[in-house]
């Protein structure tokens, strides 16, 4: 993919998760790798308003390469899932409304339903709070993912990371779907029925051959 259609594409994926209501007050960003570094949004910037040429360019260690705008805030736990992660191409950070409420109270989300296998595992976690922005948001974030492809993030939203752009979209959308269906649950009383690990491990060796996981 040539640099101009990866920042292109960038740029619809942060615009259909705006469109999407999942990024109020401006929230939320996308990257993707390019040339040993990374792609991402610019702080503040309607994504409405934010064209290819808006992107910044940053290097491994978060030094702006290109780009005449701020980087998004939240570039510090880009850079790091990065490193820490080979398999990851591309990250989309949400702050989609039952994600972000769910994390709110500091709950992650069980196996109640077997497409949690698509987020990398048997559940999702819910990362450490830390202050946005910062090396510790980072570190948690990056903690919570070990074996895993999202993470709700405390009082905060939702990160998903995939091998494409349309892989870390797909999954930061059906975390926002499986976080509504498991609040729906606990506000019905009802009492989940979790998964088994024996049963997840066969649901993603399944999507695994379907090659639905991104």
């Amino acid at each position: 993919m040539s640099e101009m259609a990866l920042r292109a594409e960038i740029v619809a994926v942060a615009q259909a998760i705006d469109k999407a209501g999942f990024c109020p007050s401006k929230s939320g960003n996308v990257s993707a790798r390019f040339e040993g570094g990374l792609l991402i949004t610019p702080s503040g910037l309607p994504y409405a308003q934010t064209r290819p040429e808006d992107l910044i360019h940053l290097s491994q260690d978060g030094t702006i390469l290109n780009g005449a705008r701020k980087p998004s805030s939240e570039w510090p736990f880009h850079v790091e899932i990065y490193k820490a992660r080979p398999d990851a191409q591309a990250i989309v950070h949400t702050h989609s409304p039952r994600a972000t409420a769910l994390s709110s109270a500091r709950r992650g989300i069980p196996a109640f339903h077997y497409m949690i296998a698509l987020c990398g595992g048997s559940d999702v976690r819910c990362a450490d709070y830390a202050t946005f922005g910062t090396p510790e948001l980072a570190e948690n974030a990056v903690k919570a993912l070990q074996g895993r492809k999202a993470v709700l993030l405390a009082n905060h939203g939702v990160i998903a990371l995939g091998q494409t752009l349309a892989g870390a979209h797909t999954i930061v959308a059906e975390v926002e779907n499986l976080a509504g269906q498991y609040l729906d649950l606990l506000a019905s009383g009802l009492e989940p029925v979790i998964l088994g690990e024996a049963e997840m491990a066969r649901v993603s060796a399944k999507f695994a051959g379907y090659g639905k996981v991104g």
